[in-house]
């Protein structure tokens, strides 16, 4: 069965995410559609795409991945479809796609599907559910759009690296309150090079040893780890870490390595 996945910012608390769904069921019934979020904070194509980065990849070979955020009408907005690692991603051309992908798509169309203007003001129900649409059904991108070479571009915040030192900073909060940096493990092996660390954050908080899991410490005690998505996350054993350590959004955390001893492999 041709499956469909679902990234917006529409909620639950309104009848947006049920016009979006019936919209492409109206298209396609055999559609089977997958929900990965629709908690996206609203516009927030930072969270969208670290959301969906990881987790597009578990999915079989020509997914479509519709994205709805900050999808809105907009006169001068660009609305695209493409192809990457053997999947299909479609969405609006806002900067989402640039923070998505490690390398360039094999394929990109900017799509010239006639826009209902029943619908102008809510494109994600009609231009992109309809290319969705199209590519679940076996379509192909060239029979909806036309060929172009970049999208629009978005600047990440990268971790500041130095020599015994690396600065990051807090990129998501999950359901769990687990807070998760913007620290990936391959930069964290680099640079500590098998030496101690010490990770520092608000309220003179730190932590110098790596978990493998949560359960590792006891109940209520913090640690940290790399977890699913490959980042280094803070958290605490049963326990909300976010709120008892005062974690938010865009906080900056801190590793210094000591050069004068050497972690046990």
């Amino acid at each position: 069965m041709a499956i469909i996945t679902l990234t917006t910012d529409l909620g639950h608390k309104d009848f947006y995410q049920a016009v979006l769904k019936g919209s492409i069921l109206s298209q396609f019934p055999d559609a089977n559609l997958i929900d990965i979020t629709h908690d996206i904070p609203a516009f927030n194509i930072l969270q969208a795409a670290f959301v969906l980065k990881n987790a597009f990849h578990y999915f079989p070979k020509s997914t479509v991945h519709l994205i709805g955020i900050d999808s809105v009408f907009d006169e001068n907005a660009r609305y695209l479809a493409l192809k990457y690692s053997d999947h299909y991603f479609v969405g609006s051309d806002n900067g989402l796609f640039s923070l998505l992908f490690d390398e360039n798509p094999s394929e990109i169309v900017e799509l010239t599907i006639l826009q209902d203007l029943k619908l102008l003001h809510f494109p994600l129900s009609d231009i992109l559910a309809k290319a969705a649409a199209h590519l679940a059904k076996g379509g192909t991108l060239a029979e909806i759009g036309l060929p172009v070479q970049t999208v629009k571009e978005k600047i990440s915040l990268n971790p500041v690296i130095e020599q015994n030192m690396i600065r990051g900073s807090v990129i998501y909060i999950d359901s769990f309150q687990n807070v998760i940096t913007n620290i990936n493990k391959n930069i964290f092996t680099e640079i500590q090079r098998k030496r101690n660390f010490t990770l520092f954050f608000r309220r003179n908080e730190s932590i110098s040893e790596l978990s493998w899991h949560y359960n590792e410490v006891p109940e209520g005690e913090k640690l940290c780890l790399f977890g699913i998505s490959n980042h280094l996350e803070i958290a605490i054993n049963k326990g909300n870490a976010s709120g008892l350590l005062g974690l938010k959004m865009g906080d900056i955390v801190r590793i210094e390595f000591h050069a004068s001893s050497l972690t046990q492999n």
